[in-house]
């Protein structure tokens, strides 16, 4: 059923990139890629020495961008927009919230630990391309920078079949930023992110410091 929606969504969309395009001539002004997915494999940096690294973990992105074009050829662009995020982590840190404070730790040999991630997301761009109003594919360099507004997050741990949850933390910052680059030809374009942001603030695990960030390896993808 997912596999269908998604083959329904890419062929919509590229219709309307095909439409509008046939009604341009070269030398009309015009816009590109105002609509975005990333999908990425995620990965916790900066983890204290105890905590092992994170397993597989993947993050979704898709909103809209505004095109914002320097010139009428449009080679070079701003972009600003808005979009909302999911992320999710298998990892190695266990936090529970107490009636006096939050504890971080390592989890001990769980059979699941989770992070979910609801994120609303702001990316700006500036953005260099090699479109002509009549073109259908061409490279692309995008950069900048994605300044996120958190939600919802939540810690999932099982251990020794007992569940707990842990939601809505002081530590956590709501507000992050990240390094962004997407760079390709046509329909697939390699996509990059780096937490600029810990996720944590004023948190330690045992005598260390908590200054973990996320890393996002990914493809994108642009539309109209």
């Amino acid at each position: 059923m997912m596999t269908r929606v998604l083959f329904f969504l890419v062929f919509f969309t590229s219709s309307l990139v095909f439409s509008q395009k046939d009604s341009l001539k070269i030398g009309d002004k015009y816009w590109e890629d105002q609509l975005y997915l990333d999908i990425s494999y995620n990965v916790l940096t900066k983890q204290p020495s105890t905590i092992p690294s994170s397993t597989f973990s993947y993050g979704i992105s898709a909103g809209y961008i505004k095109d914002i074009p320097f010139n009428r050829a449009g080679r070079f662009a701003l972009g600003l927009g808005l979009g909302y995020n999911y992320d999710s982590f298998n990892h190695s840190l266990k936090v529970l919230k107490t009636n006096t404070n939050v504890v971080f730790s390592a989890a001990n040999n769980p059979t699941s630990n989770t992070l979910n991630l609801h994120n609303i997301e702001f990316p700006i761009q500036l953005r260099w391309r090699t479109s002509t109003a009549t073109t259908y594919s061409f490279w692309r360099i995008y950069t900048g920078l994605k300044v996120t507004y958190n939600l919802s997050h939540n810690f999932t741990n099982v251990e020794s079949g007992v569940t707990t949850s842990t939601s809505s933390i002081s530590n956590y910052n709501k507000w992050q930023m990240a390094a962004t680059l997407s760079a390709g030809y046509s329909t697939f374009n390699f996509y990059v992110s780096y937490g600029l942001t810990p996720l944590f603030n004023n948190a330690v695990v045992g005598s260390e410091t908590l200054n973990t960030s996320i890393l996002k390896l990914g493809i994108s993808f642009y539309f109209l």
